[in-house]
């Protein structure tokens, strides 16, 4: 079992949005990896950083993405610093990964000022900005599909995923 695809990007990217409408769209599940970490854990993320720290709630999405890798048949949405585990990337290889590539400007204007995602609790243009910097390489590296979603609607890039699939 394998899911149909697996969405990663940076915070503002869209994985959950666009990933919602492709399940619909190819008649599968959708399942988002924070989700998934946030019931097992019995808390929201941010309570996770805050009182267990940033290495426990990556130990956890490792091993939910593992586990979702395995046992998922549907379109799996993993958290923007999934691919920072070099464990992670590895287990991504052989499945449809799809690369929702944003640029600064349309991902501050998504996120905001990161309410409820812990990293960009301090400066967040500054702090995601960097975080762009830093992931996109890797998100190139573990992607076999990168669709560019500036200025697109997240039914114009379902859409477009759905025919690629």
């Amino acid at each position: 079992m394998s899911p149909r695809a697996v969405l990663v990007g940076a915070p503002g990217a869209g994985k959950s949005t666009v990933g919602e409408l492709l399940a619909q769209r190819l008649g599968v599940e959708f399942r988002d990896a924070d989700a998934l970490i946030e019931a097992a854990a019995g808390k929201p993320i941010p309570e996770i950083f805050f009182d267990e720290g940033e290495d426990h709630f990556r130990a956890l999405e490792r091993a939910t993405i593992r586990a979702a890798l395995e046992e998922f048949d549907g379109v799996l949405a993993l958290g923007g610093g999934a691919i920072l585990a070099e464990e992670t990337r590895k287990a991504l290889a052989g499945h449809a990964v799809v690369y929702l590539s944003v640029q600064f400007a349309d991902a501050l204007s998504r996120v905001g000022l990161g309410a409820g995602r812990p990293l960009l609790a301090l400066n967040p243009r500054a702090t995601l900005k960097h975080l762009l910097d830093q992931r996109r390489p890797l998100y190139e590296e573990v992607a076999t599909v990168t669709v560019v979603t500036d200025g697109r609607t997240p039914e114009e890039i379902a859409d477009e995923l759905a025919a690629a699939l």
